[in-house]
């Protein structure tokens, strides 16, 4: 009889995307789940609230949003461009539909008895131009966030993560809040005011990715290891127009 002892965990296998076509993945509808789940969440339930903490006012839902971007890191680390692609097209039309049906249901005529219109529309009733500048800046700031983290990974040969997420998370965000608050409020806010917030929701945004790059890290292993992948997009198609993955 022969024993088997000290045996080492085998390493995630390292491949292309194409070498991973039609592969099922365990936990990918899981992670795309929580991803638009976060983002609706985030931009419904916190964009309308203001909030002061320690003398610095920002929005309430920047608390929340950028984990998007942590989520968009960790799909695109661990299954590659083109799946986290699809990711992000399902949060472009998630939140483009929870636009279209807040404006809807705003608009509907209320019951006579029903006194609650107002605070309906101040926390649903978002103007349109604030949405338009939402969904593209968003759209624009997580491709190049998922290109970028991509890119970095076959450059680095998939050491340094930590270089990765906050290097890819300051390009998305810099497009994300370079094209949010110019659209969203220029002619609106006083240029100060708009140039202030944007550089302090920046900042904290990207602090906030440094400081959660110990939980990346963690759940980035978890994952490759349940998964058995490691993909490496040198082979991948870049364009963000299309749904393959």
């Amino acid at each position: 009889m022969s024993t088997q002892t000290g045996t080492k965990p085998v390493p995630p296998v390292a491949q292309t995307d194409a070498g991973t076509q039609g592969q099922h993945f365990k936990y990918y509808d899981l992670c795309m789940a929580a991803f638009v789940t976060l983002l609706i969440c985030a931009n419904v339930i916190g964009a309308a609230k203001q909030t002061t903490i320690l003398g610095v006012t920002f929005g309430a839902g920047i608390l929340f949003f950028p984990l998007s971007y942590v989520l968009g890191d960790v799909l695109t680390e661990v299954y590659g461009y083109a799946r986290a692609r699809r990711v992000v097209w399902a949060g472009f039309a998630a939140g483009g539909f929870a636009a279209f049906m807040s404006f809807v249901i705003v608009a509907m005529p209320p019951e006579a008895g029903w006194t609650s219109q107002a605070a309906y529309e101040t926390v649903f009733g978002q103007v349109p131009r604030i949405v338009f500048a939402s969904l593209i800046a968003f759209w624009v700031g997580e491709f190049a966030n998922a290109y970028v983290m991509a890119k970095m990974k076959v450059w680095t040969q998939g050491k340094h993560l930590w270089s990765r997420t906050i290097g890819s998370t300051i390009v998305g965000q810099s497009f994300d809040s370079l094209i949010f608050y110019p659209v969203a409020f220029l002619g609106v806010w006083e240029t100060s005011t708009v140039l202030t917030i944007m550089g302090t929701n920046f900042a904290f945004k990207v602090l906030w990715e440094a400081f959660l790059t110990p939980v990346t890290y963690k759940v980035v292993a978890a994952l490759k290891k349940a998964e058995n992948v490691d993909i490496f997009d040198k082979d991948t198609n870049f364009t963000p127009f299309t749904l393959k993955g």
